[in-house]
């Protein structure tokens, strides 16, 4: 297969329901291969339309499904499965999957090449299998159904592991779990972020930048309660972008200093982070997108240092790490954060996020491909 051109190519991503960091990925993916259809489980037209045109999508068997249960998709786990094995890929000479969970199980033909762009082996599954399990929005019953269905599709996703041919890991922390979870070599290529576009997006006007910023999923798992105790004690503006099954609970316990702003369109998205003092990022990340857009926009960030946020942030430079998921230790960080704030060099941080631009991802990921 050494040096094969490679005349059909065709894409898989697990969801394209929202867009979100792996999605921004397999937009570019898209517009590197124009002709490449894109296989997906599930296509929400309305959220994602505009960047994956109708025309070019492939759905499974689960898009037949009522819209209620389509938005539930949760309860669509035990089938997934089959749906991604459904597809029928064999007429490819190169199959891209871009997985977070599931992708990386497709059945691609013998002289296929299959390469999975891996953002993490599935989190649910292994190393957040028991923290999945015991959010608030499970009552006994579907957590109970929630770990049987765990243990069967870990034993899926071992096996289903073998049948990508190269695997390419999102950062070294993601490589790491590939060899943990999978004992599969892999080789990083970090994802592709808008940098040029948002420092251009930064010289314009934002908000009135008298506030620190959260983006984020409302779940448990993303420590959104932490940041919020912090800013209930210190009174500070913080404001909160992203929804989530946390929502109504986390708005209960913030006080007045404390906004929600739900999802917001990437117009308003670009203009919290260009008005913002900083952005708080108190999650393990596998990467950790969010964060090198707030780079890009000149923004010195706050993040737990472990995960992606190692190969991003740099203490003193462009923002400041927390070691312990508590309140002294994020106290302590936000502290130094707030002393060096005038020594961040805005125009040397947006210059440092460029290392993590859509056109560096391109050129690594031609250069991969024509290894085979």
């Amino acid at each position: 297969m050494k040096n094969k051109k490679f005349l059909k190519v065709a894409i898989v991503a697990e969801l394209l329901v929202k867009m979100g960091g792996a999605e921004r990925v397999v937009k570019k993916l898209s517009e590197m291969y124009p002709d490449a259809p894109i296989y997906t489980l599930l296509y929400d037209e309305e959220k994602c339309g505009r960047e994956f045109s109708k025309d070019r999508v492939r759905t499974s068997f689960l898009q037949k499904f009522p819209g209620f249960i389509r938005k539930r998709y949760r309860w669509l786990l035990k089938l997934m499965p089959y749906a991604v094995e459904s597809f029928d890929l064999s007429e490819y000479d190169l199959v891209i999957s871009s997985s977070s969970a599931l992708a990386h199980g497709i059945l691609t033909g013998s002289e296929s090449l299959h390469i999975c762009y891996c953002h993490t082996p599935m989190r649910y599954a292994w190393d957040y299998a028991h923290q999945y399990t015991k959010e608030k929005w499970f009552n006994p019953v579907k957590r109970w159904l929630a770990e049987s269905a765990m243990e069967k599709i870990r034993i899926w996703d071992k096996i289903a592991a073998d049948r990508a041919d190269h695997y390419i890991a999102n950062s070294a922390h993601v490589q790491a779990r590939i060899s943990k979870y999978y004992r599969l070599p892999s080789e990083i290529i970090y994802p592709p972020v808008e940098v040029e576009k948002l420092s251009v997006e930064s010289k314009k006007v934002g908000h009135d930048g008298d506030y620190f910023l959260m983006m984020s999923t409302l779940a448990a798992y993303k420590k959104v309660d932490l940041v919020i105790s912090l800013f209930n004690k210190t009174g500070k503006r913080l404001v909160i972008v992203g929804d989530g099954a946390e929502r109504e609970f986390l708005e209960s316990i913030s006080g007045k200093n404390i906004e929600f702003k739900g999802r917001v369109s990437d117009t308003e998205r670009e203009r919290w982070l260009t008005g913002c003092k900083g952005l708080i990022f108190p999650s393990e990340e596998d990467f950790g997108i969010t964060m090198v857009e707030a780079l890009a926009c000149g923004k010195p960030v706050l993040a737990y240092g472990v995960g992606g946020a190692l190969e991003i942030i740099k203490p003193g430079f462009n923002g400041e790490l927390f070691t312990e998921q508590n309140l002294a230790s994020l106290e302590n960080a936000l502290g130094k954060l707030m002393v060096n704030m005038k020594k961040y060099d805005s125009k040397a941080i947006m210059t440092d996020a460029k290392r993590f631009s859509e056109e560096r991802f391109e050129k690594e990921f031609r250069e991969f491909v024509q290894k085979f």
